[in-house]
């Protein structure tokens, strides 16, 4: 990825930044659950549904919650969902419990399907789309090409790569998206999910976290 000059440069400025690898089934859910929303609601929403619905553990003389088991959220009433403030993603976040409770979404064999078979099956469940399913692939499914673009990362395109990229407009069709996600790992390459943290971090800092 170090290729690009823009890249090269964010990889020097942040050189231990690391992809989160999180447990697939929290990441699916708590991004399910962050659609159009900020990072301090998304905060609150899975703490109430860790609170709820998760496993009460005692470390250190201290109260924790885990995160909530796919068949537990999947036999959460709506009403109950929608008390942890999810609002109508309660909807979203019970359909996509029962996939996984059922078998319909199986995470081991996301892993080890290819990008866009899992990103398929990913679009299949309500409430994830392209960007949401990107997120989903790259920190939690190993999908190194994986690039979620949303409207801060369509900015960052747009500032360094507009020509490349041919960025037009700030609104993302579904076509459009599969546009640019194509060129982008054309141009980055297998590797091209570093690429977008590392521009995205890069860029926050300089817009001094103001973003989110």
């Amino acid at each position: 990825i170090t290729k690009d000059r823009i890249v090269r440069k964010a990889v020097k400025l942040f050189p231990g930044l690391r992809l989160l690898r999180q447990d697939p089934f929290q990441c699916y859910i708590s991004f399910i659950a962050s659609s159009n929303s900020n990072i301090q609601n998304i905060r609150h929403v899975l703490q109430q549904l860790c609170k709820k619905f998760g496993k009460k553990i005692i470390f250190e003389e201290k109260e924790f919650f885990l995160f909530p088991e796919p068949k537990t959220l999947a036999k959460a009433t709506r009403s109950d969902l929608q008390n942890c403030s999810l609002g109508y993603r309660a909807k979203s976040v019970s359909e996509a419990s029962l996939a996984v409770a059922t078998g319909q979404i199986n995470f081991d064999f996301l892993k080890k399907t290819s990008y866009q078979n899992a990103k398929d099956v990913l679009l299949d469940v309500n409430g994830i789309g392209n960007k949401v399913a990107d997120c989903i692939l790259l920190f939690s499914l190993e999908k190194l090409d994986a690039f979620p673009i949303d409207r801060w990362v369509l900015k960052i395109l747009d500032k360094y790569y507009s020509d490349k990229f041919q960025i037009d407009g700030k609104s993302l069709t579904k076509k459009k998206y599969n546009q640019i996600h194509e060129k982008i790992v054309n141009h980055f390459g297998p590797y091209a999910g570093y690429s977008q943290q590392f521009l995205f971090k890069m860029e926050r800092e300089i817009n001094r976290k103001r973003w989110l």
